[in-house]
């Protein structure tokens, strides 16, 4: 038997600790070298180099696996695609009524002064939101790709693997079911690559913005970050607990803990989404749905940037000294949860839809977008808690809605939900 050269040995080793375990690890190294050696901003590469590897191989990944998926798939796009979308649709609306209740037992004064912050392509109104929608979903396919539209590269992969199935030669099918395993495989050596990504993405957070952001701005985070969480461990929970009728927490912290860890700081939705497909394979879930969900889900399902969006602008609201009714309130939230989908899967891409939902009290551009600056200011923090809420979001409701079929089928439930059907621990 031939000898396993030393490198191979240690390769071996590091791919069989616990990822999570690995991400912790670099974690605490990041945050220790962010406090020791704060200008040694070499380790920062670390973190773009993997947040650019998964950005650079989600569009694709998405395009190809929907297409084959849909072209060599057995089964068909059924009732568990619906029940995710009334998911991500009812979880984003409780998450702004969430943030309403936070804002009236909590209300934030904020300092509004000095010059706007300044942005480009505010949205003006739901209506304008929604037509973004339509008009990106048109974009070139090539176009879409190199820019990461998802909305548009799914709604060509969909039309493209549709037409493939009926009228694709088996050949041409199995090209893109090779391509799907290949970039398949290229993420998982990504994503093996993630406590390094984490070690970097830490040390730049640790090493640029410290604490001060806590003294200036403490109660507005902990009003931020007390909203999202009630949502990711109240709220949430119950939504599954009512779908499945078990317990929910298994499942939940799984979520938490395999994706919202790498969305906390990668920051995006949309570079999130390699980690998320692999957690879905694991979880032994339908390719055919995941394919599909996991994708319009960084688009739509949006629970952190509803919170975001109606926390900030009632904290206008208050500092103006505007009075709300509940029934203003309640159209806020529904507000918010429309302008929430149409929010970009970017860092920050909720903050530019405030002074939409700010028009709402009749708060003019020039002060809303002050409240936009405060927001990159809190990004650190603001936006890192939202991704992590909405990423793990995905796979979650994309879970629900597949063991839900599988209850209705008869066919027992995983070993962690307190069924019999083993799924990649």
């Amino acid at each position: 038997m031939q000898k396993k050269s030393f490198l191979t040995r240690v390769v071996y080793r590091y791919t069989h600790i616990s990822l999570i375990l690995r991400i912790f690890i670099g974690l605490v190294i990041g945050a220790l070298l962010g406090i020791a050696v704060p200008k040694a901003t070499a380790i920062g590469l670390f973190g773009t180099l993997f947040v650019s590897a998964l950005k650079a191989i989600a569009p694709v990944l998405v395009f190809i696996l929907v297409i084959s998926s849909l072209a060599n798939g057995q089964s068909k796009i059924d009732r568990r695609f619906g029940f995710v979308i009334f998911e991500y649709l009812f979880s984003t609306l409780m998450a702004a009524l969430v943030a309403v209740g936070f804002s009236f037992a909590f209300p934030i004064t904020l300092k509004l002064s000095g010059e706007a912050f300044s942005a480009e392509s505010v949205p003006s109104d739901v209506a304008q939101v929604l037509e973004n929608i339509l008009t990106n979903m048109l974009t070139n396919p090539v176009t879409a790709i190199s820019s990461g539209n998802y909305i548009s590269i799914l709604f060509w992969a969909v039309i493209f693997g549709i037409l493939m199935k009926k009228l694709g030669s088996d050949p041409s099918k199995r090209l893109f079911s090779d391509l799907s395993d290949i970039l398949s495989t290229t993420v998982k050596g990504v994503i093996h690559l993630a406590p390094f990504g984490i070690m970097g993405l830490v040390f730049t957070s640790v090493s640029e913005n410290g604490v001060s952001i806590f003294s200036d701005y403490g109660m507005l985070i902990l009003v931020l970050v007390a909203s999202m969480a009630t949502v990711a461990l109240i709220v949430n929970p119950l939504i599954v607990f009512v779908a499945l009728r078990k317990n929910p927490y298994p499942l939940v912290f799984r979520c938490i803990r395999e994706s919202g860890i790498t969305a906390f700081f990668t920051r995006s939705s949309a570079a999130n989404i390699p980690v998320n497909m692999r957690l879905c394979e694991r979880l032994g879930l339908d390719p055919d749905i995941y394919s599909v969900s996991i994708p319009l889900g960084s688009t739509i399902n949006m629970d952190g940037a509803a919170v975001v969006i109606t926390i900030m602008t009632l904290a206008a609201v208050h500092t103006l000294g505007i009075s709300v009714s509940l029934p203003s309130a309640i159209v806020l939230s529904v507000l918010s949860t429309l302008a929430a989908c149409g929010a970009s899967g970017v860092a920050g891409g909720s903050l530019l839809l405030i002074p939409m939902a700010c028009s709402l009290f009749g708060i003019p551009t020039n002060t809303a977008m002050q409240v936009v600056g405060i927001g990159f200011a809190i990004s650190v923090i603001q936006d890192s808690m939202e991704t992590a809420l909405n990423s793990s979001g995905d796979v979650l409701f994309t879970a629900v809605a597949e063991y839900r079929s599988w209850q209705k089928r008869g066919k027992s439930l995983p070993t962690f939900l307190g069924g019999e059907t083993k799924v990649d621990i």
